[in-house]
């Protein structure tokens, strides 16, 4: 492998192992939030237990998460430097109110909302919560901003002196259709994968306790797994549901800004007009015409497309690459068709999965039955890997699918802002690049191991035993202002 190859290596790895962490910690805070609201409305001590134990899986998760997304930046200037210098001033935007604002916000009150448990007035500590659940949206905000111009460059122009794209409007940058179709989908499929995880666990305890012959751990199971597990239910459907919708729009802008990602994703060798939606293929896909789509589904695809059932004509993979050729260049412009085919529907699959859960949750929960089915708990626990595999499965196919181009050129923006990955890899040798990645991989391996360990450490312990939740007083004092600030 050359140094090319190596690079992405890297930063797909690394990227995707960080992916893991993001989703939980996106969806999982608000849903925190909502518990310990639920607590400070009802005063129902069941809820500031459910908030506490979720809260310590969280900071986990969030602790990994920084450790392993602090690599994601110094690796544009180690491994990727030409692309910084073409479009740094852009890039990092972004980036940098992504540290500015929303970190700053998460680190700050994620502290406040740690150690104000008996520092801090009720409503005010659960003000902290909040807004560490906004923050780490926001930080999602910034980075999909940083990524969509990467599949959708605005707000800039090219400076021949220089041989630099330049920034002209943040706003334009900020406000990228792109970004606006993509956040709510990030964010959807964050709180798919948090409403499994809460699910998930509350289900294993349920049926746990459940079967433990003990009447106080029935009850506890009936009053506060079962209301837990049942409101996480009802996340993961309303997440569902905003996944479709938030997608469908996503698609049909790719169709149109990229059509060579979504020509791909359907294996779609040659122009066709109204071409059925495949469900399952053989062949080698990167040899496109030895692909056979053995089952096909009608109306599917020119509806995700332009939102028509007919009379839609798509752009196969091998005309658009003759089109490249004329407008670009000689060169490749098909990306891995697949990868980008099989993570598409590894996406879709993954996602509709959970919805298993859900039917089955919500019917051996209803009625305020408590569940004993020992196939419930495996359910339960085998669902929790399937939206972070999905969540995984969507971005491999979003960045892979975009390849070769590391900026892909907008139909109708500035042509001269586009780079290939193969301009913007850094001059590096091959072995220098593979000794980072072995060391990488190493590491995060290890740091995989910590999370899973700890995270399967605090969910069997189970919450803390049964306790008076803290006394605060409902006005700050002077000492306690200045504890917040």
């Amino acid at each position: 492998m050359d140094t090319l190859d190596v690079s992405r290596w890297q930063f797909g790895i690394t990227t995707v192992y960080h992916f893991i962490f993001v989703p939980l910690t996106i969806g999982l805070a608000p849903l925190i939030a909502m518990m310990q609201t639920a607590w400070v409305v009802t005063g129902n001590e069941r809820w500031y237990r459910l908030t506490k134990f979720f809260g310590k899986l969280f900071l986990i998760n969030f602790a990994l998460g920084v450790a392993t997304g602090i690599v994601q930046e110094f690796q544009f200037g180690m491994n990727w430097s030409e692309y910084s210098r073409f479009i740094g001033d852009i890039f990092g935007a972004p980036l940098a109110l992504e540290a500015l604002i929303a970190f700053f916000m998460e680190s700050t009150f994620i502290g406040l909302w740690i150690f104000g448990w008996t520092r801090l007035p009720k409503l005010v500590h659960l003000a902290t919560i909040w807004i560490v659940a906004l923050g780490v949206n926001a930080s999602a905000y910034f980075i999909v901003a940083a990524n969509s111009f990467m599949q959708h460059p605005v707000g800039a122009r090219y400076n021949p002196e220089t041989g630099r794209a330049e920034l002209e409007s943040i706003t334009a940058l900020l406000t990228n259709n792109t970004t606006l179709a993509a956040f709510p989908h990030v964010v959807a499929g964050a709180f798919l994968t948090a409403g499994v995880f809460v699910a998930g666990v509350a289900g294993w305890w349920m049926v746990r306790n459940a079967r433990s012959g003990d009447a106080a751990k029935l009850e506890e199971a009936r009053t506060m797994w079962r209301p837990a597990a049942r409101a996480s239910l009802v996340v993961v459907v309303l997440a569902g549901i905003a996944l479709v919708f938030t997608g469908d729009i996503q698609g049909k802008l790719m169709f149109d800004q990229q059509p060579m990602k979504m020509a791909s994703a359907e294996s779609l060798c040659h122009t066709e007009t109204d071409p059925d939606f495949s469900v399952l293929t053989v062949g080698t896909h990167n040899n496109c015409d030895s692909v056979i789509h053995v089952l096909k589904v009608p109306y599917v695809l020119p509806y995700l497309a332009e939102g028509q059932f007919s009379d839609v004509t798509l752009a196969g993979v091998q005309d658009l690459q003759q089109t490249y050729n004329v407008k670009y260049g000689p060169g490749d412009y098909r990306p891995n068709l697949f990868v980008t085919y099989w993570s598409f529907r590894a996406m879709i699959g993954l996602a509709a999965g959970a919805m298993l859960l859900v039917f089955a949750g919500f019917w051996v929960t209803r009625g305020g039955r408590v569940p004993d089915q020992k196939w419930f708990s495996w359910l339960s626990l085998l669902a929790i890997p399937t939206p972070f595999l999905a969540n995984s499965a969507g971005w491999v196919f979003t960045e892979m699918g975009r390849q070769p181009w590391a900026v892909v050129p907008n139909p109708t923006g500035d042509p001269n802002i586009r780079m290939t990955v193969q301009q913007a890899v850094s001059e590096h040798s091959a072995t220098t690049v593979l000794f980072s990645l072995i060391v990488f991989t190493l590491l995060y391996g290890a740091l995989a191991v910590v999370w899973f360990y700890l995270i399967r450490r605090y969910v069997v312990a189970g919450p803390d035993t049964p306790k008076p939740a803290p006394d605060t007083p409902d006005e700050p004092s002077v000492e306690q202002l200045s504890f917040a600030y």
